[in-house]
């Protein structure tokens, strides 16, 4: 599990991203960098991290899942995840 001051300090800079997205996009479109520069270094979407739903873990992050891989074979492996079998051939 991560710490929850990580977890927290992501959905700060998701805030903070959602917040100035219709800007930075106005700004992008006029290509006003010198306007770009002025925004928070957080307002940036690729300061953002992709993290775990369940246990905020970073690293083997499954995009499809929103989980990391650990938990992932976790709960497909007790028939949690709808769709998901152990395949076998």
């Amino acid at each position: 599990m991560a710490k929850s001051s990580w977890i927290t300090r992501n959905a700060r800079k998701q805030r903070t991203v959602n917040k100035y997205a219709k800007l930075r996009a106005k700004l992008k479109a006029e290509k006003d960098y010198d306007g770009l520069t002025m925004l928070p270094r957080d307002a940036s979407p690729t300061r953002l991290v992709n993290r775990c739903e369940v246990t905020g873990r970073r690293r083997g992050y499954l995009r499809r899942f929103r989980m990391s891989r650990i938990t992932f074979r976790e709960l497909a492996s007790h028939g949690m995840i709808p769709g998901v079998t152990k395949s076998s051939w």
